[in-house]
């Protein structure tokens, strides 16, 4: 009876363990978050073969010669050409193995390297803010908070930036989060391999509204389903302007779900120049230069520049 009992706790804790891997990395519903889920298990198992062994062999020693048995560690050597092998060439192997795999799956995995695909990829700019998303479709000129959408099959190329705190962003389901930081652009590209609702969060703590801050990411079967719920944000009438940004940047807890039909031109840009100052822009990935022509018109200022004579009188007094 005490035997059956046991096995039903057994079996009850171990499907409460597998429902919690529901929804998030070991749940994967896209390429990028099963490679990722493929690499994390290789992982665990290839550390196990060395962890497993040492636990193992703790409690065995432990147990033989635990005190009253009446037999004592007694080593009858002192050097064991067996023993060295086996603690040197195994972890030396498993050690190489995990490079390799690490090397490969950093190249991989890359989150700036675009997703091969026939499917044409659709850009959101991202923005971080207390506490809640802002997503940017600069191609279709809407925007959203708190809601992502795109077409099941289809690459997502995100562009990142945040307006002020540090956040993470991060799609369980889908795989690799990234920082959001403010004056600065991060790149990831995702791709949903079936149609679904998945959970998105910030990875990166950020404040009292900070477990508020939350999205759902949409994955429509088909691109028909996609323009219907472009169709549907259209349909809101808002705005996004300037004045309008700069109340949505206002701090909010658990900010409901927001469309708006139009975006001011340049507005992710004007997000990130808005905390780069007089200091200029740092060319990690290709950003535009002083001067140089942004695709929604807007130019960057150009850096002040003292002549010479100048700094030599400034100097002087």
């Amino acid at each position: 009876m005490l035997t059956r009992n046991l096995s039903k706790v057994a079996l009850a804790a171990l499907v409460a363990l597998l429902a919690g891997c529901q929804g998030g990395v070991l749940d994967p519903k896209g390429q990028i978050g099963v490679m990722e889920k493929e690499l994390i298990i290789t992982a665990t198992i290839l550390m196990l073969l060395v962890v497993v062994p040492v636990i193992l062999m703790t409690l065995y020693f432990a147990w033989k010669y635990r005190e009253g048995r009446g037999e004592a560690y007694e080593p009858k050597w002192s050097h064991s050409t067996k023993i060295e092998t086996v603690v040197w060439v195994i972890p030396i192997i498993i050690i190489a193995i995990l490079g390799v795999i690490t090397y490969k799956s950093t190249h991989a995995l890359n989150p700036y390297k675009p997703i091969e695909s026939e499917e044409e990829p659709i850009t959101v700019e991202v923005v971080s803010l207390n506490w809640k998303w802002l997503f940017i479709y600069p191609d279709l000129g809407i925007a959203t908070v708190n809601e992502l959408a795109f077409p099941a099959n289809v690459p997502v190329n995100f562009k990142i930036t945040s307006a002020g705190t540090m956040n993470s962003f991060f799609i369980p389901q889908l795989g690799s989060q990234i920082y959001s930081m403010a004056g600065m652009e991060t790149k990831l590209h995702l791709i949903a391999d079936e149609p679904g609702t998945f959970k998105g969060i910030s990875a990166n703590y950020s404040g009292h509204g900070f477990t508020g801050m939350k999205f759902e990411a949409i994955a429509t079967p088909t691109r028909e389903d996609f323009q219907e719920w472009v169709e549907g944000v259209k349909a809101s009438g808002e705005t996004l302007s300037t004045e309008r940004y700069e109340e949505l940047v206002e701090p909010t807890e658990y900010h409901p779900v927001e469309y708006f039909a139009s975006v001011k031109d340049g507005l992710y840009f004007d997000i990130i120049w808005e905390y780069m100052g007089d200091m200029g822009r740092i060319d990690f990935y290709g950003k535009p230069e002083y001067g140089a022509q942004l695709p929604e018109g807007v130019i960057l200022p150009q850096r002040e520049q003292k002549s010479t004579t100048h700094e030599a009188e400034e100097a002087s007094h």
